[in-house]
């Protein structure tokens, strides 16, 4: 009797339960082989090649000697201190009384003299209408105008010590009407004034006199 049966389809055979279909294989079942392989290779990437770093130490060491160094100026040493003082609010006679009162002393010996005057210990020499004090003619005690000076002679003696200036003597100490503003209403005008001192070294003051 011929086979009139149809063939089975491979659906029908894994519905059946006859085709096994293959697993995957695990990581664990994978051969031993790759996985030294793996483990050469990630060896070989963990290990810095010596020559490698060497080379870039070179190149880095290149750069810096080709970078040119900087070129510092040498510090030119100051033998004068300045100190401005632009519009205070001081009478610019009493100021030119004081000028004159300062000019040739040292600096802490004018600070010193001017805090006698505050204290009306000592009296500013001053022309015009004051009346006499005791050891000289005409003079006062003006006190704002001194109280300004005083700041503004311990501001040039910071700039002498940041200078390193030995023996500071004030050369120059000039007084200047400022540009007066109105008071209210424009009854009057205020008082204005500029200032300026300068403070050399002692040496160099010698040497210009004997020049002369």
């Amino acid at each position: 009797m011929p086979n009139t049966e149809k063939p089975i389809g491979k659906s029908e055979k894994k519905r059946q339960g006859i085709v096994q279909t293959p697993k995957k294989k695990k990581a664990s079942e994978m051969p031993i082989e790759k996985t030294k392989n793996e483990e050469k290779k990630s060896e070989q990437i963990k290990e810095p090649d010596p020559e490698a770093e060497e080379e870039k130490e070179e190149k880095a060491e290149n750069k810096k000697e080709s970078k040119k160094p900087v070129q510092t100026k040498p510090k030119v040493k100051k033998h004068e201190a300045v100190v401005n003082g632009s519009g205070l609010p001081v009478s610019t006679k009493k100021s030119i009384a004081i000028c004159k009162f300062i000019r040739g002393k040292s600096i802490e010996k004018a600070i010193a003299e001017l805090e006698e005057v505050l204290a009306k210990k000592k009296a500013l020499p001053m022309k015009g209408e004051y009346p006499h004090q005791k050891g000289i003619m005409s003079g006062g005690y003006p006190k704002k105008t001194s109280e300004h000076f005083i700041k503004l002679l311990k501001n040039l003696q910071a700039n002498a010590n940041v200078n390193e200036i030995e023996d500071p003597i004030i050369t120059e100490s000039i007084a200047n009407l400022a540009s007066r503003p109105y008071g209210r209403f424009g009854r009057w005008r205020k008082k204005r004034t500029h200032i300026k001192i300068v403070a050399t070294e002692k040496k160099i003051i010698k040497k210009n006199k004997n020049k002369k």
